[in-house]
């Protein structure tokens, strides 16, 4: 289902880019320089809004195939404790599982499952800015680690 979503968004983009130059070129063609401004800025900020739509498709395939092989080992990380109704940890249970796998995450010779694993446990924890990082480096790491192979 997410792939459907993808799909949709990476068309949505194209649909994006065209209508922007198409505005930008309008704009330009009336000659004033507001509007000139205005299609020169169009120009500008569609490539760089393209570009970062672009990266969080990529970090998204990415985490999503790391997930989907740690999964398959069997090492994703159990639920230990009782969740919010919302699917978070609670608040007094975060804390404690956090640092149990940051310590792992962080022991000498981590791999990037244990990173994922605390990015699954920090997402769960509502930490999502450390979760995004911590997964980050996951990919980093398995990036790292096939190109050894």
């Amino acid at each position: 289902m997410s792939r459907i979503g993808v799909g949709l968004m990476a068309a949505a983009l194209l649909v994006y880019l065209a209508v922007a130059i198409w505005l930008a070129v309008m704009f330009i063609a009336v000659g004033s320089p507001v509007s000139i401004g205005m299609g020169i800025t169009l120009i500008v900020l569609t490539p760089i809004g393209a570009w970062a739509l672009l990266r969080e498709m990529q970090f998204g395939f990415a985490a999503d195939r790391l997930g989907r092989t740690l999964d398959a080992e069997g090492g994703m990380p159990p639920v230990e404790t009782e969740l919010t109704p919302s699917g978070r940890i609670a608040r007094a249970d975060a804390d404690p599982l956090i640092a149990r796998y940051t310590a792992e995450a962080e022991a000498p010779g981590a791999d990037w499952r244990a990173r994922y694993r605390l990015g699954v446990v920090q997402d769960a924890a509502g930490r999502r800015k450390d979760a995004r990082a911590s997964i980050r480096e996951a990919i980093r790491l398995a990036r790292a680690a096939r190109s050894r192979e």
